[in-house]
């Protein structure tokens, strides 16, 4: 068994793992970089096409955001996920292309005045559909037989629908072990997500420890402050105007807003 770190080891966003074992090549994740670029990720040790399978823990972009790269590269192997986060993907990922095609188009319009190079999108919305035709998606808590001597197990992590820690059994030259990836971990007490599951046993554990080094405190009391500025910009005459760019937020602020709604905690219109 190899695990090769070759993503958010030293800053967030860009999770991707390789691990080499019973003959296998997988990645567990596979996430563009967002933000600064603090560090530049690894590449991968071999090619994208002697990549067999990938455990993927989530949606988000940072997660999964290069799947479709992967597959214009080679790759014509199995994504393992959760059902829910396959669908999700069949979203973000063909948004996530358009974004690609879209500003590189944007690129060229300014490389073409100054006489540039053309600018190409890091993938396209085909290799986008191309990667999704590699799902495969499995239910939390049910032992998948990946391949001989390789096993995995989706247990929801209550980061976003359908994220999760995944849990790797290896028996390799008769030597039995297990790898936890966590994934992002989500809170307590949020809506539409459970609370995440706890992994009580493991030979080694990767995890994320983005607030790793804070607590939380209190839960403010969201709903309440929301209806209070909604109220009050309602009052003076104005517009509320709520940007959302993560797909989990974004969720989460419509569960709010439907809830002030149904308890009549904004009025006068």
């Amino acid at each position: 068994m190899k695990l090769t770190f070759c993503g958010a080891a030293h800053e967030v966003t860009g999770s991707a793992y390789f691990l080499e074992a019973c003959g296998k090549k997988m990645l567990i994740d596979y996430g563009l970089e967002q933000g600064a670029d603090i560090y530049e990720s690894g590449e991968l040790p071999v090619g994208a096409s002697e990549i067999d399978y990938v455990f993927l823990t989530h949606a988000h972009i940072d997660h999964s955001g290069k799947l479709p790269l992967l597959c214009a590269q080679g790759f014509s192997g199995t994504i393992f996920a959760t059902k829910a986060t396959q669908n999700l993907c069949n979203i973000m990922l063909r948004d996530s292309a358009h974004i690609q095609e879209f500003e590189a188009n944007w690129k060229n319009i300014k490389a073409k005045r100054a006489g540039k190079e053309e600018v190409l999108p890091l993938y396209t919305i085909d290799d986008a559909v191309a990667a999704l035709a590699c799902f495969e998606g499995h239910p939390y808590n049910s032992m998948i037989d990946v391949a001989d001597g390789i096993q995995i197990r989706f247990v929801d992590a209550g980061h976003l629908l359908g994220s999760s820690s995944i849990e790797v059994f290896l028996t390799e030259n008769g030597i039995s072990k297990k790898l936890v990836f966590s994934g992002d971990i989500g809170n307590t007490e949020q809506p539409l997500i459970n609370d995440p599951s706890y992994i009580t046993s493991a030979d080694y554990v990767i995890t994320e420890s983005t607030y790793g080094d804070r607590a939380h405190g209190a839960r403010p009391e969201y709903v309440k402050s929301l209806a209070s500025i909604i109220q009050k910009t309602f009052d003076r005459g104005g517009n509320v105007v709520i940007p959302s760019f993560a797909v989990g937020r974004t969720q989460e602020m419509l569960y709010f807003l439907r809830q002030i709604k149904e308890e009549g905690l904004v009025t006068g219109r």
